[in-house]
């Protein structure tokens, strides 16, 4: 595997509407990014990935762009922008940004003179294909619910839409609109970006045929999932993007990938792959039902572990993944991955060192280092997010009450992860001086970053305490290009997995247990105890030189071994 420059870093994303507002209209904002820039410095940040700042009329939260070449001006300006670069950069740090290109806003005005002239240039960009008797061209279901396709008026065309029928999918099988794009993707890169997070990109392929698929749900229709499974060639099209961009710049790029065909992995991620790395949802979709989330299962501790064991496994000598707890899209890992009785600091800093060290670039979302957790609410006028209000209404056709409806959005909805951040214990969470564009989560006046700052055992200081052993010099190597070798698989609630360096014969257990009771694990040469998450390094050091190691429950270690 090549060495690349962002191989050992750590990355943060940032949500920027609920991150920090600097000028109380009560939505976070560019300046509001910059005033706590030292705070991710000291965290042990180097690359800041900003999911989207641009124009939008936020029918998905910015995932819906009218202007790849504007800042939205709920963020600030682009002079604004281009300062956070340079301040970024002045504490050697790198700003990623969301690439969002398989589809674009209703708003675009490339959208709009399609719709004025469905036979115009710009119409040739999108999909406009002709119904059948005035029904949709297919019967695909789009990934927000209802048909994928929007009839374009006065017309007997459809446009075809994978997410909200305000996102209008982009035609990729067309080179000036692929031409548009890599000019667009340069221009930012030309400005000082360090690289992109890539938005839903593995659906820029289609089977262009576009015919119906079985029926898999009661209203009809089919996910249009299966349209994108079939397709072939994508890789021509990444490799394409690659080349008339990236790799001019030597950025780093992560895919958001979820169909990618196993056979491709070192396609996608190899050294010569069409991204640097991309995200492991593999864990994400642990009691997943196609049915919705009112079907869905809570995630079992040893399917977890198996789950993660073998997405580390299958990148051994090809490249590295992205490693999350949780994101923007995803509920909160606190409350997802960890059973009740271990939902305190302790069971969140078990949490945070299983997910540290784990081969491949940890990507810290917002608020996951002060434990934030998923946030209650009474009714679903409360969302805001357009995919729980589409699984809420599911549920109820389903037959669930309202209560149990409600609480499908406490355990998936995306908003548990957009509230906003918590910097204080005071008025609105020292969010914002107005009002917050989202409720915050009510228990910010006990989880926030203000009480955890001066805190030693706080779960921000831990956190700091993590990124800081990974990046020491004595273990960097091993923690980035060490192998991953799972540990005491037999043992029911334990997950441990050695690092190990091949060439210099370092070797590095991880250990936590997930487990109501204690458990011993008997250690083959125990050497140092280099951090617990319960200040038990002494205790611990005098356990592994008798070769055992005593985890009580939401116990974790990380123990340099004998080589």
């Amino acid at each position: 595997m090549k060495k690349r420059w962002w191989n050992d870093k750590i990355a943060y994303q940032i949500y920027p509407k609920s991150f920090c507002d600097s000028n109380g209209d009560g939505i976070g904002d560019i300046p509001g990014i910059i005033s706590k820039l030292d705070y991710l410095k000291d965290l042990g940040v180097d690359i800041i990935w900003l999911s989207p700042v641009y124009k939008s009329p936020f029918v998905d939260q910015g995932y819906d762009i009218a202007d790849y070449y504007a800042i939205g001006e709920e963020f600030g300006t682009m002079e604004e922008f281009d300062l956070l670069l340079a301040e970024t950069k002045k504490r050697g740090m790198y700003l990623i940004m969301d690439l969002v290109v398989n589809h674009c806003s209703d708003q675009h005005v490339w959208f709009q003179k399609a719709l004025a002239d469905p036979e115009s240039e710009e119409a040739g960009y999108f999909w406009f294909v002709k119904g059948e008797n005035g029904a949709p061209p297919s019967n695909i279901r789009s990934y927000f619910g209802g048909s994928a396709w929007e009839p374009v008026p006065g017309t007997d065309k459809f446009y075809l839409h994978m997410f909200a029928k305000e996102q209008p999918d982009l035609n990729w099988e067309n080179p000036k609109l692929r031409q548009k794009i890599f000019d667009m993707v340069n221009w930012w890169l030309d400005k000082g970006l360090a690289g992109f997070r890539i938005d839903a990109i593995i659906n820029i392929k289609k089977t262009s045929s576009f015919f119906s698929y079985p029926v898999d749900g009661p209203d009809g229709l089919s996910a249009c999932a299966h349209m994108v499974d079939e397709a072939q060639g994508i890789g021509d099209l990444l490799q394409e993007l690659k080349h008339e961009t990236f790799e001019k710049y030597d950025a780093f790029t992560v895919g958001e990938v979820f169909n990618m065909k196993p056979q491709e992995l070192e396609e996608f991620v190899g050294d010569e792959g069409h991204f640097s790395s991309m995200f492991d949802f593999a864990a994400h979709q642990l009691g997943e039902s196609e049915k919705g989330w009112y079907d869905s299962k809570d995630v079992e501790f040893a399917a977890w572990r198996e789950t993660v064991f073998a997405a580390q496994e299958k990148m051994h000598g090809i490249g590295l993944l992205s490693n999350i707890i949780e994101n923007h899209d995803e509920p909160r890992g606190a409350s997802h991955y960890l059973p009740l009785r271990a939902q305190n600091e302790l069971g969140k800093k078990m949490l945070a060192t299983t997910f540290m060290f784990l081969r491949g670039i940890p990507f810290i979302y917002q608020g996951q280092e002060i434990g934030m957790t998923n946030c209650r609410r009474n009714d679903i006028s409360e969302y805001d997010d357009i995919s729980t209000h589409d699984q809420y209404n599911l549920a109820l056709r389903s037959g669930c009450t309202k209560e149990q409806a409600l609480r499908c959005c406490y355990d998936y909805s995306r908003d548990n992860g957009r509230t906003p951040m918590h910097w204080t214990g005071g008025e609105n969470a020292g969010f914002t001086t107005g009002k917050p564009w989202l409720a915050l989560n009510p228990n910010y006046t006990e989880i926030n970053a203000a009480e955890q700052e001066n805190r030693p055992d706080s779960v921000l200081n831990y956190y700091r305490k993590l990124t800081a052993l990974r990046k020491q010099e004595a273990y960097r190597e091993t923690f980035t290009y060490g192998k991953f070798v799972p540990a005491f698989e037999k043992e029911e609630g334990i997950f441990a997995y050695i690092r190990e360096n091949e060439e210099s014969g370092q070797r590095i257990l991880i250990a936590a247990n997930f487990g109501t009771e204690i458990a011993t694990l008997h250690l083959c040469g125990g050497r140092e105890v280099l951090l617990s998450n319960c200040g038990k390094e002494a205790e611990y050091q005098a356990d592994i030189k008798g070769g055992k190691l005593t985890l009580d429950s939401c116990e974790s270690a990380v123990i340099l071994l004998w080589a």
